[in-house]
């Protein structure tokens, strides 16, 4: 299944981010402090999680990190809000 691509992506407050995608699906994704491990654990640094952008349908930030938009497509589309726990 091809899934849409984020178009849009912007920071709404600490470790969290709404999110729009190419067919107009709206949400929210909000990272636990759990979750800071491993390639995200430099998203501890406020200032570069602020980096956030939209690039090539993905949402990244400096330093190659970025997300996959199928599993926030799904539980956004399920629930409003992508907890990365």
């Amino acid at each position: 299944m091809a899934y849409p691509e984020v178009v849009d992506a912007a920071v709404t407050g600490n470790l969290e981010f709404a999110v729009c995608f190419s067919d107009g699906l709206k949400g929210r994704v909000r990272f636990c402090e759990s979750h800071l491990y491993g390639v995200f654990e430099p998203l501890k640094d406020a200032r570069l999680f602020k980096q956030l952008r939209v690039t090539e349908g993905f949402v990244s930030w400096p330093e190659e990190i970025d997300l996959a938009p199928d599993a926030m497509y799904d539980a956004i589309r399920r629930d409003g809000l992508w907890i990365l726990e």
